[in-house]
């Protein structure tokens, strides 16, 4: 067999003899077994994300927390549970979801801007490690909540640096103009107010500046006005146990150079140190850096379409299956499942899926060699996928596979029109 030729950016995807495989197993084969559109999860790659994180933070008091959102499968969660991993949730849903993967609720952080009551309630219950409060108002809700419960509530307060994470608009969260967190000159006025709360127990300062961040500058910065409020913070009377740097680190999706977790933690430690806080419990909350690049979407070409201005690859992977490109303009590597020796693919393609909209585009302008019936692999699938996935048009999910070396183990089966319509009654 010929050597294996291994994808850029993506360390446990590789051609082996012209067939495209995830770790030992043949993509191929698993789209004959269970269809198509079907997500195909690396384990060994979300261990290898994560092991960069553990090396930047060997020796440290730090406390990892999978950012859930990114990919809320119970495989997935049951992979970063197994692994000692806390989680980053933003619902009552996802709290359920960690319960259920066999995570540690103990080290769980409940961030958003809207928590509710409800939520508020069944997370203290359970016994969470820290709410991220994101406004004075949410505030006031916990307290009354956590009193009423007879206890207190564990809170650290999310600060919004006005810091430019140089990402796309819509995954920026830490700008002036963004709805998260509180302002950073108003922060210390709050903390105050958190302190005067029967329900709080303040115990951290949060921050997180966006998603996709693919540059060590904003991190610095962020850094340095999150250091300058604890200061200003302590001095006021109020111990702050862990400070929450949040997540957003990037991946490769076309050539994107982010830095590697553990030199991004090397140079983050260092100022941390140099302003006198190495002693500080550490919170981070990495989310589409752990599973962004463990994950592809498999897909079938259904029709090619030529046309006087565009050719059109149409595919039966839609826009309910990968929303990026539609949401964001996200660009995705689109691949073939076998890659045939001596073909040079000539056609230039816009590739776009089954849906009733014309926002329902996987990639543009493709160079692809493509027939109905070819295989195809959409990559850097394993984050804001599945998890962002709806049933538009009444279609059903796809199903899931984890992968383990050799083994393939389905975590979701496909969904169909029953499923969809089991909650769903007519009138009369």
């Amino acid at each position: 067999m010929s050597a294996a030729i291994q994808l850029p950016g993506h360390p446990f995807v590789a051609y082996r003899g012209h067939a495209l495989h995830t770790e030992d197993v043949a993509l191929d084969a698993l789209a004959d077994q269970y269809g198509t559109p079907l997500f195909v999860y690396s384990k060994a790659s979300m261990l290898s994300a994560l092991a960069a994180y553990q090396r930047g933070f060997a020796g440290r008091s730090a406390q990892i927390c999978y950012a859930m959102k990114a990919n809320s499968s119970l495989g997935v969660l049951q992979v970063f549970a197994d692994a000692g991993c806390g989680f980053d949730i933003v619902s009552g849903g996802e709290l359920d979801r960690v319960v259920a993967a066999g995570g540690d609720v103990r080290k769980v952080i409940f961030s958003g801007v809207g928590k509710t009551r409800a939520e508020m309630h069944q997370a203290l219950a359970a016994g969470i490690g820290c709410f991220n409060i994101e406004s004075e108002a949410e505030l006031e809700v916990l307290s009354g909540v956590a009193t009423g419960m007879g206890l207190r509530a564990p809170v650290s307060i999310r600060v919004n640096p006005n810091v430019d994470p140089k990402t796309h608009p819509y995954i920026s969260t830490g700008l002036k103009g963004n709805k998260f967190g509180v302002a950073h000159e108003d922060a210390l006025r709050i903390y105050q107010h958190a302190a005067s709360l029967p329900g709080l127990r303040v115990v951290g300062i949060d921050c997180h500046i966006g998603s996709q961040i693919t540059e060590t500058t904003p991190y610095l910065e962020a850094m340095d006005r999150v250091l300058d409020l604890v200061a200003s913070i302590e001095a006021a009377g109020i111990p702050i146990e862990h400070i929450d740097f949040g997540g957003g680190l990037g991946i490769n999706y076309n050539n994107d150079t982010p830095p590697e977790a553990d030199a991004l933690w090397l140079q983050l430690l260092a100022k941390l140190d140099q302003r006198g806080y190495s002693g500080k419990k550490l919170m981070i909350e990495p989310g589409r850096s752990l599973v962004g690049n463990a994950g592809v979407c498999l897909t079938e070409v259904l029709y090619v379409k030529p046309g006087e201005q565009k050719n059109f690859c149409i595919i039966d992977a839609a826009m309910n299956d990968l929303p990026r490109p539609a949401m964001y303009q996200a660009f995705h590597a689109i691949v073939p499942l076998s890659d045939k020796a001596g073909n040079t693919p000539t056609v230039t393609y816009d590739v776009v899926g089954p849906v009733c909209e014309s926002g329902d585009w996987i990639g543009r302008d493709r160079v692809l060699d493509v027939a109905a019936g070819t295989r195809l692999a959409v990559l850097s699938a394993g984050a804001y996928c599945m998890s962002m996935a709806s049933n538009y048009n009444t279609r059903g999910r796809a199903a899931e596979v984890l992968v383990d070396g050799k083994a393939a183990h389905l975590i979701r089966q496909r969904e169909n029109s029953q499923d969809q319509m089991r909650h769903e009654q007519l009138v009369g």
